[in-house]
């Protein structure tokens, strides 16, 4: 099961997550190097608080930029994806993506919307190396840059751009230790209540260094009442091209709702979703995952 390691943590992520990949070779890393990864990953994470929310907007109107990927703006999402019933002793795994949402405009034409999930791991000890047990930390970091177009000419808003993977992992038990790239692509529509759409992303070993070429996508169906209330689905399927067959898919059901609410001006997107995993690889895939988010928005 040890050829496996490179996908075990990727499998189990619910987003497009930095966490993906860990390693089959566990080295341990010195202090200064862990303290370093974690203060630059927070440092990122936390960029956006600088900015205030302002209270122009309806609770309705933010709930539909929420759920666009692609909006025009800036937000802080807390998102955190418990994975139950891993390997033949039923463990858990827990993840925190931190996933700072930054736009830029270009010009008059194009906006640029940088997406980064910074993953806080839990690992359970089928995920680690024998003997290790239960590992915690900082894993990789993912860097996503969407070019949208301001208008798109259609119902239609779409945006593609590259991904990056970043070596940041405090234990190479909770990363792969390598750079990788790959490229990213969205597209959605907002019809009346209705948002949705999909993210598609497939990313590969740049250094030479591991076997990385591993596919996420995101389908997403959200429809929105009054008062700021949703209901969602956004399962995350992936596939690992380099697994045989037993290991190379997820593909999970399910479904959550959600709701925008205040504190002072302050809007926040509060969210509980539950999805079955009924295509999972083999001895190490999560057969159930429990999704909460936290996400602080930050309005023009």
């Amino acid at each position: 099961m040890k050829k496996y390691n490179i996908i075990k943590v990727l499998v189990m992520q619910n987003d497009i997550s930095a966490d993906q990949f860990s390693s089959s070779k566990h080295t341990k890393k010195g202090n200064i190097m862990r303290k370093s990864k974690v203060t630059l990953a927070l440092s990122i994470a936390l960029l956006p608080i600088l900015s205030f929310g302002e209270p122009g907007q309806s609770d309705e109107e933010l709930a539909k930029a929420a759920q666009n990927p692609i909006a025009a703006m800036i937000s802080l999402p807390f998102q955190n994806n418990t994975n139950l019933n891993i390997g033949p002793n039923d463990q858990t795994q827990n993840i925190l993506n931190i996933q700072p949402v930054w736009p830029f405009s270009l010009n008059d034409d194009w906006n640029l919307i940088t997406r980064t999930i910074a993953p806080v791991t839990s690992n359970p000890s089928v995920l680690t190396p024998p003997n290790e047990g239960r590992i915690d930390g900082l894993g990789d970091i993912v860097f996503t840059a969407f070019f949208s177009p301001k208008d798109s000419g259609s119902d239609w808003i779409w945006g593609v751009g590259p991904a990056v993977l970043l070596p940041t992992a405090t234990d190479d038990a909770l990363g792969q230790d390598t750079w990788g790239a790959g490229l990213s692509a969205v597209a959605l529509t907002m019809p009346g209540r209705w948002v949705y759409g999909a993210v598609i992303t497939n990313v590969w070993d740049i250094s030479g260094d591991a076997n990385i070429n591993f596919l996420t996508l995101q389908p997403f169906l959200n429809y929105n009442f009054d008062e700021g209330w949703y209901v969602t689905t956004a399962p995350i399927i992936t596939a690992n091209w380099e697994a045989d067959s037993d290991h190379k898919w997820t593909v999970p059901l399910g479904a959550g709702f959600g709701k925008i609410f205040r504190i002072g001006n302050q809007p926040i997107n509060a969210q509980l979703s539950l999805y079955n995993n009924v295509v999972t690889p083999d001895d190490y895939g999560s057969e159930w995952q429990v999704r909460t988010q936290i996400q602080f928005l930050f309005p023009k």
